[in-house]
Protein backbone atom coordinates (compact mmCIF):
# COMPACT_ATOMS: atom_id res chain seq x y z
CA UNK A 1 0.00 0.00 0.00
CA UNK A 2 1.13 3.54 -0.68
CA UNK A 3 0.87 4.40 3.01
CA UNK A 4 3.78 2.13 3.99
CA UNK A 5 6.70 4.33 4.91
CA UNK A 6 9.43 1.77 4.47
CA UNK A 7 9.65 -1.80 3.36
CA UNK A 8 10.98 -2.66 6.80
CA UNK A 9 7.37 -2.87 7.92
CA UNK A 10 7.11 -5.98 5.80
CA UNK A 11 9.94 -7.93 7.44
CA UNK A 12 9.56 -11.63 8.07
CA UNK A 13 6.72 -12.24 10.55
CA UNK A 14 7.69 -13.33 14.07
CA UNK A 15 5.54 -16.28 15.08
CA UNK A 16 4.86 -15.62 18.79
CA UNK A 17 2.33 -15.18 19.04
CA UNK A 18 -25.55 -7.81 50.61
CA UNK A 19 -28.05 -7.48 52.70
CA UNK A 20 -28.61 -4.49 54.93
CA UNK A 21 -32.23 -3.83 55.80
CA UNK A 22 -31.92 -0.42 54.29
CA UNK A 23 -30.45 0.61 50.99
CA UNK A 24 -28.55 3.69 50.03
CA UNK A 25 -27.86 5.54 46.80
CA UNK A 26 -24.28 5.12 45.62
CA UNK A 27 -22.39 8.28 44.81
CA UNK A 28 -21.77 9.38 41.27
CA UNK A 29 -18.06 9.17 42.03
CA UNK A 30 -18.38 5.39 42.55
CA UNK A 31 -19.94 4.73 39.15
CA UNK A 32 -18.32 2.33 36.72
CA UNK A 33 -15.62 3.84 34.57
CA UNK A 34 -14.52 2.85 31.10
CA UNK A 35 -11.12 1.61 32.20
CA UNK A 36 -12.57 -0.93 34.65
CA UNK A 37 -13.24 -4.56 33.88
CA UNK A 38 -14.69 -7.19 36.18
CA UNK A 39 -13.11 -9.84 38.42
CA UNK A 40 -14.31 -11.69 41.50
CA UNK A 41 -12.53 -9.22 43.78
CA UNK A 42 -12.20 -5.97 41.87
CA UNK A 43 -13.04 -4.45 38.52
CA UNK A 44 -9.42 -3.72 37.71
CA UNK A 45 -7.86 -6.77 36.13
CA UNK A 46 -10.35 -8.96 34.28
CA UNK A 47 -9.09 -9.43 30.72
CA UNK A 48 -11.25 -8.53 27.73
CA UNK A 49 -13.12 -11.62 26.48
CA UNK A 50 -14.27 -11.68 22.88
CA UNK A 51 -16.92 -14.31 23.71
CA UNK A 52 -18.66 -11.76 25.95
CA UNK A 53 -18.08 -8.65 23.85
CA UNK A 54 -20.61 -5.87 23.32
CA UNK A 55 -20.22 -4.93 19.65
CA UNK A 56 -21.64 -1.87 17.89
CA UNK A 57 -22.17 -2.16 14.13
CA UNK A 58 -22.57 0.97 12.04
CA UNK A 59 -22.54 2.12 8.45
CA UNK A 60 -20.06 5.00 8.33
CA UNK A 61 -22.03 6.91 5.71
CA UNK A 62 -25.22 6.85 7.79
CA UNK A 63 -23.81 7.45 11.29
CA UNK A 64 -22.35 10.95 11.59
CA UNK A 65 -20.93 13.54 9.23
CA UNK A 66 -17.63 14.69 10.73
CA UNK A 67 -16.18 16.26 7.59
CA UNK A 68 -18.55 17.93 5.09
CA UNK A 69 -15.65 18.55 2.69
CA UNK A 70 -15.70 14.90 1.58
CA UNK A 71 -19.45 14.72 0.96
CA UNK A 72 -19.19 15.24 -2.80
CA UNK A 73 -16.30 13.44 -4.43
CA UNK A 74 -15.59 11.30 -7.51
CA UNK A 75 -18.49 12.97 -9.33
CA UNK A 76 -21.00 10.69 -7.60
CA UNK A 77 -23.76 13.10 -8.51
CA UNK A 78 -26.46 11.08 -10.27
CA UNK A 79 -29.96 11.07 -8.83
CA UNK A 80 -30.54 7.94 -6.76
CA UNK A 81 -33.35 6.01 -5.18
CA UNK A 82 -34.34 7.05 -1.65
CA UNK A 83 -31.37 6.48 0.71
CA UNK A 84 -29.30 4.94 -2.08
CA UNK A 85 -26.65 7.61 -2.40
CA UNK A 86 -23.92 8.90 -0.12
CA UNK A 87 -25.39 10.82 2.83
CA UNK A 88 -22.18 12.34 4.24
CA UNK A 89 -21.27 10.15 7.20
CA UNK A 90 -17.58 9.37 7.52
CA UNK A 91 -14.69 8.11 9.65
CA UNK A 92 -14.22 11.47 11.34
CA UNK A 93 -17.83 11.33 12.51
CA UNK A 94 -17.18 7.99 14.21
CA UNK A 95 -14.07 9.39 15.88
CA UNK A 96 -16.08 12.32 17.21
CA UNK A 97 -18.62 10.02 18.85
CA UNK A 98 -15.87 7.95 20.46
CA UNK A 99 -14.29 11.11 21.83
CA UNK A 100 -17.72 12.36 22.99
CA UNK A 101 -18.04 9.19 25.11
CA UNK A 102 -21.11 7.89 23.27
CA UNK A 103 -19.78 4.35 22.99
CA UNK A 104 -18.33 4.41 26.51
CA UNK A 105 -21.76 5.20 27.97
CA UNK A 106 -23.27 2.40 25.90
CA UNK A 107 -20.74 -0.13 27.20
CA UNK A 108 -19.27 -0.84 23.78
CA UNK A 109 -15.91 -2.61 23.71
CA UNK A 110 -15.76 -3.49 20.03
CA UNK A 111 -16.77 -1.49 16.97
CA UNK A 112 -17.66 -3.09 13.64
CA UNK A 113 -17.65 -0.69 10.71
CA UNK A 114 -18.73 -1.53 7.16
CA UNK A 115 -15.98 -1.94 4.54
CA UNK A 116 -14.12 1.34 4.03
CA UNK A 117 -11.92 0.43 1.06
CA UNK A 118 -12.30 2.33 -2.19
CA UNK A 119 -15.59 1.56 -3.91
CA UNK A 120 -16.62 1.62 -7.55
CA UNK A 121 -16.91 5.20 -8.76
CA UNK A 122 -20.16 4.92 -10.67
CA UNK A 123 -23.68 3.90 -9.66
CA UNK A 124 -25.77 0.83 -10.47
CA UNK A 125 -29.52 0.27 -10.70
CA UNK A 126 -30.39 -3.24 -9.49
CA UNK A 127 -34.11 -2.62 -9.83
CA UNK A 128 -34.43 -0.69 -6.59
CA UNK A 129 -33.28 2.69 -7.85
CA UNK A 130 -29.95 4.10 -8.85
CA UNK A 131 -27.44 3.15 -6.12
CA UNK A 132 -23.96 4.30 -5.14
CA UNK A 133 -21.77 2.04 -2.97
CA UNK A 134 -22.33 3.91 0.32
CA UNK A 135 -22.52 0.52 2.06
CA UNK A 136 -18.95 -0.42 1.23
CA UNK A 137 -19.47 -3.88 -0.26
CA UNK A 138 -18.58 -2.98 -3.87
CA UNK A 139 -14.79 -2.84 -3.81
CA UNK A 140 -12.78 -1.29 -6.62
CA UNK A 141 -9.37 -1.07 -4.92
CA UNK A 142 -8.62 -2.90 -1.65
CA UNK A 143 -5.42 -0.91 -1.11
CA UNK A 144 -6.98 2.52 -0.51
CA UNK A 145 -9.79 4.12 1.51
CA UNK A 146 -12.83 5.50 -0.28
CA UNK A 147 -12.70 9.32 -0.23
CA UNK A 148 -16.37 9.57 0.73
CA UNK A 149 -15.45 7.80 3.98
CA UNK A 150 -12.21 9.70 4.53
CA UNK A 151 -8.51 8.96 4.27
CA UNK A 152 -6.07 6.32 5.37
CA UNK A 153 -4.85 8.67 8.09
CA UNK A 154 -8.46 9.05 9.27
CA UNK A 155 -8.63 5.28 9.61
CA UNK A 156 -5.33 5.23 11.50
CA UNK A 157 -6.69 7.82 13.93
CA UNK A 158 -9.94 5.87 14.31
CA UNK A 159 -8.05 2.77 15.42
CA UNK A 160 -5.81 4.75 17.77
CA UNK A 161 -8.67 6.70 19.39
CA UNK A 162 -10.76 3.54 19.71
CA UNK A 163 -7.88 1.71 21.39
CA UNK A 164 -7.28 4.63 23.74
CA UNK A 165 -10.90 4.22 24.84
CA UNK A 166 -10.74 0.45 25.27
CA UNK A 167 -12.60 -0.28 22.04
CA UNK A 168 -11.44 -2.92 19.54
CA UNK A 169 -11.99 -2.46 15.80
CA UNK A 170 -13.59 -5.12 13.62
CA UNK A 171 -12.82 -4.46 9.95
CA UNK A 172 -15.48 -5.67 7.52
CA UNK A 173 -13.78 -7.55 4.67
CA UNK A 174 -14.90 -8.95 1.33
CA UNK A 175 -13.03 -11.48 -0.79
CA UNK A 176 -15.92 -13.09 -2.67
CA UNK A 177 -16.54 -10.38 -5.25
CA UNK A 178 -15.47 -7.08 -6.74
CA UNK A 179 -17.90 -4.21 -7.24
CA UNK A 180 -20.30 -4.19 -10.20
CA UNK A 181 -19.09 -3.29 -13.67
CA UNK A 182 -19.86 0.21 -14.92
CA UNK A 183 -18.51 2.61 -17.54
CA UNK A 184 -16.08 3.94 -14.92
CA UNK A 185 -15.32 0.54 -13.37
CA UNK A 186 -14.06 -2.02 -15.89
CA UNK A 187 -14.49 -5.76 -15.57
CA UNK A 188 -11.38 -7.55 -14.32
CA UNK A 189 -9.88 -10.25 -16.52
CA UNK A 190 -11.47 -13.69 -16.68
CA UNK A 191 -8.58 -15.32 -14.82
CA UNK A 192 -9.64 -13.18 -11.84
CA UNK A 193 -13.46 -13.22 -11.95
CA UNK A 194 -16.50 -14.99 -13.39
CA UNK A 195 -19.70 -13.25 -14.44
CA UNK A 196 -21.93 -16.34 -14.30
CA UNK A 197 -23.77 -18.51 -13.55
CA UNK A 198 -25.85 -16.81 -10.87
CA UNK A 199 -26.09 -18.76 -7.60
CA UNK A 200 -29.11 -21.07 -7.26
CA UNK A 201 -28.21 -22.46 -3.79
CA UNK A 202 -29.23 -26.00 -4.61
CA UNK A 203 -26.03 -27.40 -3.12
CA UNK A 204 -22.45 -26.47 -2.23
CA UNK A 205 -21.29 -25.94 -5.80
CA UNK A 206 -24.19 -23.66 -6.74
CA UNK A 207 -23.56 -21.47 -3.68
CA UNK A 208 -19.82 -21.04 -4.21
CA UNK A 209 -18.78 -21.00 -7.86
CA UNK A 210 -21.35 -18.44 -8.97
CA UNK A 211 -22.33 -14.79 -8.76
CA UNK A 212 -24.57 -13.63 -5.92
CA UNK A 213 -26.54 -11.32 -8.19
CA UNK A 214 -26.33 -10.14 -11.78
CA UNK A 215 -23.38 -7.88 -12.52
CA UNK A 216 -21.44 -8.70 -9.35
CA UNK A 217 -18.26 -10.38 -10.61
CA UNK A 218 -17.32 -13.40 -8.50
CA UNK A 219 -13.63 -13.69 -7.62
CA UNK A 220 -12.21 -17.09 -8.57
CA UNK A 221 -11.18 -17.87 -5.01
CA UNK A 222 -10.86 -21.57 -5.84
CA UNK A 223 -8.04 -20.91 -8.26
CA UNK A 224 -4.42 -21.52 -7.32
CA UNK A 225 -3.17 -20.33 -10.70
CA UNK A 226 -0.79 -17.41 -10.66
CA UNK A 227 -2.30 -14.36 -12.33
CA UNK A 228 -1.16 -10.89 -13.25
CA UNK A 229 -2.72 -7.83 -11.70
CA UNK A 230 -5.89 -6.55 -13.42
CA UNK A 231 -4.96 -3.98 -16.03
CA UNK A 232 -7.46 -1.49 -14.62
CA UNK A 233 -5.73 -1.65 -11.24
CA UNK A 234 -2.28 -1.24 -12.75
CA UNK A 235 -3.47 1.79 -14.71
CA UNK A 236 -5.05 3.30 -11.63
CA UNK A 237 -1.93 2.88 -9.49
CA UNK A 238 0.22 4.32 -12.26
CA UNK A 239 -1.98 7.41 -12.49
CA UNK A 240 -1.79 7.78 -8.71
CA UNK A 241 2.00 7.51 -8.76
CA UNK A 242 2.29 4.42 -6.59
CA UNK A 243 2.59 1.52 -9.00
CA UNK A 244 6.24 0.81 -8.22
CA UNK A 245 5.70 0.86 -4.45
CA UNK A 246 2.73 -1.47 -4.69
CA UNK A 247 4.61 -3.90 -6.92
CA UNK A 248 7.58 -3.94 -4.54
CA UNK A 249 5.31 -4.74 -1.61
CA UNK A 250 3.75 -7.61 -3.51
CA UNK A 251 7.17 -9.04 -4.28
CA UNK A 252 8.09 -8.98 -0.60
CA UNK A 253 4.77 -10.46 0.57
CA UNK A 254 4.78 -13.40 -1.79
CA UNK A 255 8.46 -14.10 -1.16
CA UNK A 256 8.00 -14.06 2.63
CA UNK A 257 4.79 -16.09 2.75
CA UNK A 258 5.47 -18.56 -0.04
CA UNK A 259 1.91 -18.08 -1.23
CA UNK A 260 1.10 -18.24 -4.92
CA UNK A 261 -0.02 -15.13 -6.78
CA UNK A 262 -3.61 -16.32 -7.06
CA UNK A 263 -6.60 -13.95 -6.91
CA UNK A 264 -7.45 -14.78 -3.28
CA UNK A 265 -3.89 -14.31 -2.09
CA UNK A 266 -3.56 -10.86 -3.63
CA UNK A 267 -6.69 -9.77 -1.75
CA UNK A 268 -5.47 -11.44 1.45
CA UNK A 269 -2.25 -9.44 1.18
CA UNK A 270 -4.16 -6.19 0.76
CA UNK A 271 -6.50 -6.92 3.67
CA UNK A 272 -3.82 -8.01 6.11
CA UNK A 273 -1.83 -4.84 5.42
CA UNK A 274 -4.41 -2.95 7.50
CA UNK A 275 -3.77 -5.30 10.42
CA UNK A 276 0.00 -5.13 10.11
CA UNK A 277 0.09 -1.36 9.75
CA UNK A 278 -2.78 -0.19 11.98
CA UNK A 279 -3.41 -2.90 14.56
CA UNK A 280 -6.93 -3.78 13.43
CA UNK A 281 -8.18 -6.25 16.09
CA UNK A 282 -10.39 -8.51 14.01
CA UNK A 283 -12.34 -9.11 10.83
CA UNK A 284 -16.03 -9.41 10.17
CA UNK A 285 -15.93 -11.57 7.05
CA UNK A 286 -18.63 -11.05 4.43
CA UNK A 287 -20.33 -13.79 2.33
CA UNK A 288 -18.58 -16.69 4.07
CA UNK A 289 -20.49 -19.56 2.51
CA UNK A 290 -19.85 -18.26 -1.01
CA UNK A 291 -16.11 -18.89 -0.75
CA UNK A 292 -14.29 -22.20 -0.37
CA UNK A 293 -13.76 -22.71 3.36
CA UNK A 294 -10.02 -23.27 2.98
CA UNK A 295 -9.62 -19.68 1.82
CA UNK A 296 -10.73 -18.46 5.23
CA UNK A 297 -8.08 -20.55 6.94
CA UNK A 298 -5.42 -18.78 4.88
CA UNK A 299 -6.90 -15.36 5.59
CA UNK A 300 -7.08 -16.07 9.34
CA UNK A 301 -3.52 -17.39 9.45
CA UNK A 302 -2.08 -14.41 7.63
CA UNK A 303 -4.12 -11.94 9.72
CA UNK A 304 -2.93 -13.54 12.97
CA UNK A 305 0.67 -13.27 11.77
CA UNK A 306 0.13 -9.64 10.80
CA UNK A 307 -1.44 -8.89 14.21
CA UNK A 308 1.51 -10.49 15.98
CA UNK A 309 3.88 -8.38 13.93
CA UNK A 310 1.96 -5.20 14.76
CA UNK A 311 2.05 -6.03 18.47
CA UNK A 312 5.80 -6.64 18.31
CA UNK A 313 6.36 -3.30 16.59
CA UNK A 314 3.94 -1.38 18.84
CA UNK A 315 4.36 -2.79 22.38
CA UNK A 316 3.05 0.37 24.03
CA UNK A 317 -0.20 0.23 22.07
CA UNK A 318 -1.15 -3.40 22.75
CA UNK A 319 -4.50 -3.70 24.55
CA UNK A 320 -4.36 -7.34 25.62
CA UNK A 321 -3.06 -10.81 24.84
CA UNK A 322 -5.95 -11.85 22.63
CA UNK A 323 -5.23 -13.28 19.21
CA UNK A 324 -6.65 -11.69 16.10
CA UNK A 325 -10.42 -12.30 16.07
CA UNK A 326 -12.35 -13.62 13.07
CA UNK A 327 -16.14 -13.30 12.84
CA UNK A 328 -18.07 -14.75 9.93
CA UNK A 329 -21.26 -13.79 8.15
CA UNK A 330 -22.43 -17.27 7.16
CA UNK A 331 -25.88 -16.31 5.90
CA UNK A 332 -28.55 -18.61 7.33
CA UNK A 333 -26.36 -20.10 10.05
CA UNK A 334 -28.10 -20.63 13.41
CA UNK A 335 -26.90 -21.76 16.79
CA UNK A 336 -28.90 -24.98 16.48
CA UNK A 337 -26.43 -26.04 13.79
CA UNK A 338 -23.66 -25.98 16.39
CA UNK A 339 -20.39 -26.12 14.44
CA UNK A 340 -21.87 -26.96 11.06
CA UNK A 341 -23.65 -25.35 8.13
CA UNK A 342 -25.63 -27.69 5.88
CA UNK A 343 -25.59 -27.03 2.13
CA UNK A 344 -27.85 -30.01 1.49
CA UNK A 345 -25.18 -32.15 -0.07
CA UNK A 346 -22.40 -31.21 2.33
CA UNK A 347 -21.94 -30.03 5.92
CA UNK A 348 -19.06 -27.67 6.59
CA UNK A 349 -17.45 -26.79 9.93
CA UNK A 350 -16.41 -23.17 9.41
CA UNK A 351 -15.18 -22.94 12.99
CA UNK A 352 -12.45 -25.36 11.92
CA UNK A 353 -11.55 -23.04 9.05
CA UNK A 354 -10.34 -19.93 10.81
CA UNK A 355 -13.50 -18.60 12.48
CA UNK A 356 -13.82 -17.78 16.17
CA UNK A 357 -17.44 -16.72 15.90
CA UNK A 358 -20.35 -16.79 13.45
CA UNK A 359 -23.26 -14.37 13.22
CA UNK A 360 -26.36 -16.12 14.56
CA UNK A 361 -29.24 -15.50 12.16
CA UNK A 362 -31.50 -17.57 14.42
CA UNK A 363 -31.50 -15.29 17.46
CA UNK A 364 -34.37 -13.06 16.36
CA UNK A 365 -36.66 -16.07 16.01
CA UNK A 366 -35.64 -17.50 19.38
CA UNK A 367 -36.12 -14.10 20.99
CA UNK A 368 -39.65 -13.89 19.59
CA UNK A 369 -40.84 -17.30 20.77
CA UNK A 370 -38.91 -17.89 24.00
CA UNK A 371 -39.25 -16.22 27.39
CA UNK A 372 -36.15 -14.97 29.18
CA UNK A 373 -35.24 -18.20 30.96
CA UNK A 374 -35.82 -20.48 28.00
CA UNK A 375 -33.78 -18.13 25.80
CA UNK A 376 -30.90 -17.68 28.21
CA UNK A 377 -30.68 -21.33 29.24
CA UNK A 378 -30.80 -22.52 25.63
CA UNK A 379 -27.92 -20.29 24.61
CA UNK A 380 -25.97 -20.93 27.78
CA UNK A 381 -26.21 -24.67 27.24
CA UNK A 382 -25.29 -24.52 23.55
CA UNK A 383 -22.20 -22.40 24.13
CA UNK A 384 -21.00 -24.55 27.04
CA UNK A 385 -21.33 -27.83 25.11
CA UNK A 386 -21.16 -28.04 21.32
CA UNK A 387 -19.49 -24.66 20.90
CA UNK A 388 -16.93 -24.70 23.70
CA UNK A 389 -14.10 -22.29 22.89
CA UNK A 390 -16.18 -20.63 20.18
CA UNK A 391 -19.24 -18.38 20.24
CA UNK A 392 -22.02 -16.77 18.21
CA UNK A 393 -22.99 -13.14 17.64
CA UNK A 394 -26.63 -12.30 18.34
CA UNK A 395 -28.52 -9.35 16.84
CA UNK A 396 -32.05 -7.94 16.69
CA UNK A 397 -31.60 -5.90 13.51
CA UNK A 398 -28.98 -5.42 10.82
CA UNK A 399 -28.26 -3.77 7.50
CA UNK A 400 -29.60 -6.59 5.33
CA UNK A 401 -32.18 -8.45 7.43
CA UNK A 402 -35.64 -7.43 6.23
CA UNK A 403 -37.35 -9.36 9.04
CA UNK A 404 -35.75 -8.07 12.26
CA UNK A 405 -36.91 -8.91 15.79
CA UNK A 406 -38.86 -5.65 16.18
CA UNK A 407 -39.28 -3.96 12.81
CA UNK A 408 -41.91 -1.50 14.08
CA UNK A 409 -39.82 -0.64 17.16
CA UNK A 410 -42.65 -1.55 19.58
CA UNK A 411 -40.49 -3.74 21.83
CA UNK A 412 -37.40 -1.60 22.18
CA UNK A 413 -36.85 -2.20 25.92
CA UNK A 414 -37.40 -5.94 25.56
CA UNK A 415 -35.00 -5.92 22.63
CA UNK A 416 -32.23 -4.60 24.84
CA UNK A 417 -32.96 -6.96 27.74
CA UNK A 418 -32.98 -10.03 25.53
CA UNK A 419 -30.03 -9.09 23.35
CA UNK A 420 -27.67 -7.76 26.00
CA UNK A 421 -28.31 -10.48 28.59
CA UNK A 422 -28.22 -13.51 26.29
CA UNK A 423 -25.03 -15.61 26.33
CA UNK A 424 -22.83 -14.99 23.31
CA UNK A 425 -21.64 -11.77 21.70
CA UNK A 426 -24.20 -8.97 21.44
CA UNK A 427 -24.33 -6.85 18.28
CA UNK A 428 -26.08 -3.51 18.53
CA UNK A 429 -26.93 -2.13 15.08
CA UNK A 430 -26.72 1.64 15.06
CA UNK A 431 -30.03 3.09 16.22
CA UNK A 432 -31.27 -0.01 18.07
CA UNK A 433 -30.54 1.96 21.23
CA UNK A 434 -32.43 5.05 20.05
CA UNK A 435 -35.36 3.41 18.28
CA UNK A 436 -34.22 4.54 14.81
CA UNK A 437 -37.04 3.70 12.43
CA UNK A 438 -36.62 0.65 10.20
CA UNK A 439 -39.57 1.64 8.02
CA UNK A 440 -38.71 4.61 5.80
CA UNK A 441 -41.29 5.85 3.30
CA UNK A 442 -40.20 5.73 -0.32
CA UNK A 443 -37.37 3.26 0.10
CA UNK A 444 -36.92 0.08 -1.89
CA UNK A 445 -35.36 -3.08 -0.48
CA UNK A 446 -32.76 -2.92 2.25
CA UNK A 447 -32.42 0.88 2.02
CA UNK A 448 -35.18 1.10 4.64
CA UNK A 449 -32.81 -0.54 7.14
CA UNK A 450 -30.04 1.96 6.41
CA UNK A 451 -31.44 5.38 7.30
CA UNK A 452 -29.39 8.13 8.90
CA UNK A 453 -28.75 7.86 12.62
CA UNK A 454 -31.57 9.64 14.49
CA UNK A 455 -29.46 11.94 16.64
CA UNK A 456 -32.22 14.57 16.84
CA UNK A 457 -34.48 12.09 18.65
CA UNK A 458 -32.14 12.21 21.63
CA UNK A 459 -33.82 15.51 22.49
CA UNK A 460 -37.03 13.64 23.38
CA UNK A 461 -37.72 12.13 26.81
CA UNK A 462 -38.84 8.78 25.37
CA UNK A 463 -35.61 8.30 23.45
CA UNK A 464 -33.51 9.41 26.41
CA UNK A 465 -35.26 6.84 28.60
CA UNK A 466 -34.72 4.08 26.03
CA UNK A 467 -31.07 4.96 25.56
CA UNK A 468 -30.52 4.94 29.33
CA UNK A 469 -31.89 1.37 29.49
CA UNK A 470 -29.48 0.24 26.77
CA UNK A 471 -26.63 2.07 28.50
CA UNK A 472 -27.22 0.44 31.88
CA UNK A 473 -27.41 -3.04 30.42
CA UNK A 474 -24.53 -2.38 28.03
CA UNK A 475 -22.11 -1.16 30.69
CA UNK A 476 -23.04 -4.07 32.95
CA UNK A 477 -22.29 -6.49 30.11
CA UNK A 478 -19.02 -4.78 29.26
CA UNK A 479 -17.83 -4.91 32.85
CA UNK A 480 -18.81 -8.55 33.32
CA UNK A 481 -17.61 -11.18 30.83
CA UNK A 482 -19.80 -13.64 32.71
CA UNK A 483 -22.84 -12.16 30.92
CA UNK A 484 -21.80 -13.32 27.47
CA UNK A 485 -19.20 -15.98 28.22
CA UNK A 486 -20.21 -17.40 31.61
CA UNK A 487 -22.35 -20.30 32.78
CA UNK A 488 -26.05 -19.52 33.16
CA UNK A 489 -28.11 -20.84 36.09
CA UNK A 490 -31.66 -20.04 37.10
CA UNK A 491 -31.97 -19.28 40.82
CA UNK A 492 -35.71 -18.63 40.96
CA UNK A 493 -38.47 -18.86 38.38
CA UNK A 494 -40.91 -16.28 39.80
CA UNK A 495 -39.97 -13.53 40.16
CA UNK A 496 -37.17 -14.43 37.80
CA UNK A 497 -33.61 -14.51 39.19
CA UNK A 498 -30.52 -16.03 37.56
CA UNK A 499 -26.76 -16.00 37.87
CA UNK A 500 -23.84 -16.03 35.48
CA UNK A 501 -20.36 -17.18 36.42
CA UNK A 502 -17.19 -16.99 34.34
CA UNK A 503 -13.94 -18.69 35.30
CA UNK A 504 -10.91 -18.97 33.06
CA UNK A 505 -7.17 -18.48 33.41
CA UNK A 506 -7.44 -17.52 37.09
CA UNK A 507 -10.07 -14.87 36.32
CA UNK A 508 -13.44 -15.27 38.03
CA UNK A 509 -16.50 -13.07 37.48
CA UNK A 510 -19.99 -13.60 38.93
CA UNK A 511 -23.25 -11.65 38.83
CA UNK A 512 -26.88 -12.10 39.84
CA UNK A 513 -29.70 -10.60 37.77
CA UNK A 514 -33.38 -10.20 38.52
CA UNK A 515 -36.03 -9.53 35.86
CA UNK A 516 -39.78 -8.98 36.17
CA UNK A 517 -39.28 -7.93 39.78
CA UNK A 518 -41.80 -5.92 41.76
CA UNK A 519 -41.31 -2.19 41.92
CA UNK A 520 -40.36 -0.89 45.34
CA UNK A 521 -38.81 -3.23 47.91
CA UNK A 522 -37.73 -6.65 46.64
CA UNK A 523 -35.67 -9.45 48.15
CA UNK A 524 -33.46 -11.64 45.96
CA UNK A 525 -31.79 -14.91 46.87
CA UNK A 526 -28.08 -14.64 46.07
CA UNK A 527 -26.30 -17.14 48.35
CA UNK A 528 -25.24 -19.39 45.45
CA UNK A 529 -22.97 -16.58 44.26
CA UNK A 530 -22.39 -14.08 47.08
CA UNK A 531 -21.59 -14.81 50.74
CA UNK A 532 -23.21 -13.14 53.73
CA UNK A 533 -21.57 -9.83 54.47
CA UNK A 534 -20.78 -9.07 50.83
CA UNK A 535 -21.72 -5.54 49.82
CA UNK A 536 -23.51 -5.58 46.48
CA UNK A 537 -24.38 -2.80 44.05
CA UNK A 538 -27.48 -2.85 41.87
CA UNK A 539 -26.02 -1.04 38.90
CA UNK A 540 -29.45 -0.52 37.32
CA UNK A 541 -30.78 1.64 40.19
CA UNK A 542 -27.49 2.69 41.73
CA UNK A 543 -28.53 1.24 45.12
CA UNK A 544 -26.34 -0.91 47.34
CA UNK A 545 -26.94 -3.31 50.23
CA UNK A 546 -25.31 -6.19 52.13
CA UNK A 547 -26.02 -9.89 51.80
CA UNK A 548 -27.73 -11.23 54.93
CA UNK A 549 -29.06 -14.78 55.44
CA UNK A 550 -28.30 -15.47 51.78
CA UNK A 551 -30.54 -12.68 50.52
CA UNK A 552 -30.33 -9.07 49.50
CA UNK A 553 -33.06 -6.46 49.73
CA UNK A 554 -33.18 -3.62 47.25
CA UNK A 555 -35.66 -0.76 47.12
CA UNK A 556 -35.99 0.80 43.69
CA UNK A 557 -38.59 1.88 41.17
CA UNK A 558 -37.35 -0.62 38.59
CA UNK A 559 -38.27 -4.18 37.67
CA UNK A 560 -34.65 -5.00 36.83
CA UNK A 561 -31.83 -5.67 39.30
CA UNK A 562 -28.21 -6.02 38.14
CA UNK A 563 -26.09 -7.18 41.08
CA UNK A 564 -22.33 -7.11 41.31
CA UNK A 565 -19.89 -7.10 44.22
CA UNK A 566 -19.16 -3.52 45.25
CA UNK A 567 -15.85 -2.24 44.00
Amino acid sequence: MKHLLTTSLLMLFSILISCKNETKQTSEENSITESQTATALTTENMPFVWEGANVYFLLADRFKNGDPTNDKVLDRSKETGVLRGFEGGDIKGIIQKIEDGYFKELGINALWVNPLVEQIHDSVDEGTGNTYPFHGYWAKDWTSIDPNFGTYEDLRKLVEVAHQNGIRILMDVVINHTGPVTEKDPLWSDDWVRTGPQCSYKDYETAVKCTLVKNLPDVKTESNDEVKLPEALVTKWKEEGRLEAEMDELEIFFAKTGLRRSPKNYIIKWLTDYVRELGIDGYRVDTVKHVEEGVWSILAEQAKLAFTEWKKNNPNKVLDNNDFFVLGELYGYGIDGKRFYDFGDRKVDYYANGFDNLINFQFKYDAKRLDYEKLYSKYGSALQTGLIGKSVMNYISSHDDGDPFDKERKKTFESATKLLLTPGISQIYYGDETGRSLIIEGTEGDATLRSNMNWDDLETDDTKSLLLHWQKLGKFRKNHPSIGAGKHKMIQETPYIFSRKYSKNNSVDSVVIGLNQRKGTKTLKVNSIFKDGTVLTDTYSGMEATVKDGNITIKSDYEIVLLEAKK
